[in-house]
């Protein structure tokens, strides 16, 4: 089964590559497509896009903060809604609260970087397998196991994400601490 992983910016974009690396280690039927590694130099793009979407049935669309309005990822959220009954998509949100989602996305069930939720998503994967889904007790197992790799990762991204915002942030109270005394 095609997964389409959908980003915008950097944070989101090292989201989604973890997620293709991990899902296909988890379910092996599983194909997960990242436009940034799955396009051909040369290549058109907008073609390669519109036909991973076309075959696709799952999208994971990474939301965090500095994305949560691209129109991009709605984009492509509505390309993967082709499909009302067949088509599953889920906002993966990392540094969001479910609240945050505004929007279009909304009409989606969404996933928080939680370990029971992102089970029940890897499970939804699971069943949209089809002839080729694992036994659900396997598939516990199998997520056990993996699970420390993604919660590894995805926790230093949180970290370079909350760190790097705290920097842009003292950034801007320093230049506003400047404006202040260059005004008195």
């Amino acid at each position: 089964m095609n997964i389409f992983i959908s980003w915008s910016g950097d944070l989101s974009h090292k989201v989604a590559v973890v997620f293709k690396e991990w899902l296909p280690s988890v379910i092996q039927s599983v194909e997960a497509y990242v436009s940034s590694e799955d396009i051909d130099k040369g290549a058109r793009w907008s073609s390669d896009i519109s036909k991973a979407l076309e075959e696709s049935f799952f999208g994971i669309l990474c939301i965090t903060k500095d994305n949560i309005d691209a129109s991009w990822i709605n984009f492509e959220a509505g390309a993967l809604s082709k499909s009302f009954e067949k088509s599953r998509i889920t906002p993966f949100l990392l540094g969001l609260n479910r609240t945050e989602l505004q929007g279009p996305l909304l009409q989606f069930q969404s996933t928080i970087f939680d370990k029971d939720d992102i089970k029940k998503m890897i499970s939804t994967i699971n069943r949209a397998c089809e002839t080729t889904c694992l036994e659900e007790h396997r598939l516990d197992k199998i997520c056990e196991v993996w699970w420390p790799e993604l919660n590894n990762k995805m926790r230093r991204l949180e970290a370079e994400a909350t760190s790097a915002g705290s920097e842009h942030k003292d950034k801007k109270v320093s230049k506003e601490n400047i404006s202040e005394e260059i005004l008195l």
